[in-house]
């Protein structure tokens, strides 16, 4: 069988997907040198974005595997190198453009930008952005999640983030968890450690988190938001003026009235409203029946009024049945669509992920 050209290797290496920045490694310049020797050995010289890449392993081993599906090829080496201060410079400028602006504001951006609301704190607005995140993901969609809630930061935990975001110059690239990219200030502060900002702080941050983090080309961005109507919910609606909104409220008329004043405030802000997203809606029985331990008929109240405040269709997105798998995938960061897709909560996601989408239930 004939040794490859040097044109087969680097096609092939153009399927070699850089794990953090989720572009092939040919287009990122990351390839530095191709060398074919005899009896079809290749020498293969790849160049990290920063010093002691984490995921270096898995790019080394993404290389030889692509390399092993051509013919004629023998013994492979790659040899890792690290960007000089100028190549890293360029690579920035050709991801972001030579202005560093918020990419989900360009016209041409086709990212949906959707933030996850509640009017009070407790009624798992987290828990339903990360399984909801998960399951876009899983409908073969690009997602990533801001944890915006400064004070109350968790999407590290409930998604399970092990890495940390590298510093590449001054470009931050996100981690990846369950196929989705997360960015929160809980990956920058030592555990246990408050955050104490006040308002003009955290609107900076919050420009900071849609600036310097490369979030790449996405279709879905969901911004977890702290509860109520404060500060972070200002500047998301003002950082982010085409975003919409997703409520999150319990059956309990208390909880329904609170989210209901929290999805007034699209009103003012000028966001469309996704729908409402009812949680802990019952506690499933063994005898196929449910028990309303927080009440009935908050999510539809809350949609119900809501649709009058504006003049227009506000639907109920779903209903989160109660479940200990739900609450045990936070604590684990395993979201129960991935550990327990069979469960009534996990199926519950997915319609509401289907909604959301249009898309439609998978097969």
């Amino acid at each position: 069988m004939p040794t490859p050209s040097e044109q087969d290797i680097r096609q092939a290496l153009a399927t070699v997907i850089d794990p953090e920045i989720r572009r092939p490694i040919t287009d990122l310049d990351m390839v530095e040198s191709i060398e074919v020797g005899e009896a079809g050995a290749v020498t293969v010289s790849i160049l990290l974005t920063v010093p002691g890449c984490p995921l270096k392993d898995q790019l080394e081993r993404d290389v030889k595997m692509a390399l092993a599906s051509l013919g004629g090829v023998g013994l492979v080496t790659v040899k890792m190198g690290t960007m000089s201060e100028e190549q890293r410079h360029a690579l920035q400028v050709k991801l972001r453009g030579p202005e560093v602006a918020i990419q989900f504001n360009d016209p041409a951006s086709k990212t949906r930008v959707i933030a996850i609301a509640s009017g009070k704190g407790g009624v798992g607005k987290s828990s339903v952005t990360a399984n909801l995140a998960v399951a876009l993901a899983a409908q073969g969609l690009a997602v990533g999640v801001l944890d915006a809630d400064i004070y109350g930061f968790s999407m590290p935990r409930m998604l399970g983030v092990i890495d940390e975001p590298t510093q590449m110059e001054e470009m931050i690239l996100p981690p990846v968890s369950h196929g989705v990219k997360v960015f929160s200030i809980g990956m920058l502060v030592p555990p246990g450690q408050p955050v104490v900002w006040r308002g003009p702080v955290l609107h900076r941050a919050i420009q900071q988190f849609l600036t310097d983090v490369y979030w790449g080309d996405l279709d879905v961005l969901l911004a977890d938001l702290p509860p109520g109507t404060g500060d972070v919910a200002l500047s998301i609606a003002k950082l982010l003026p085409s975003s919409e909104l997703i409520l999150v409220t319990t059956p309990q008329p208390a909880a329904a009235e609170v989210a209901q004043r929290a999805g007034a405030l699209a009103l003012q802000t000028h966001q469309p409203i996704v729908g409402v997203v009812e949680n802990m809606s019952g506690l499933p029985q063994p005898d196929g029946s449910v028990l309303p331990l927080f009440g009935e008929g908050g999510g539809q109240q809350v949609a119900d009024n809501l649709a009058g405040a504006i003049g227009g269709p506000v639907p109920l997105l779903g209903r989160i049945p109660l479940d200990i798998a739900l609450r045990e995938g936070g604590d684990t960061g395993e979201p129960v669509v991935v550990s327990r897709p069979d469960t009534p909560a996990a199926a519950a996601f997915r319609a509401i992920a289907a909604a959301v989408t249009g898309r439609g239930l998978p097969a």
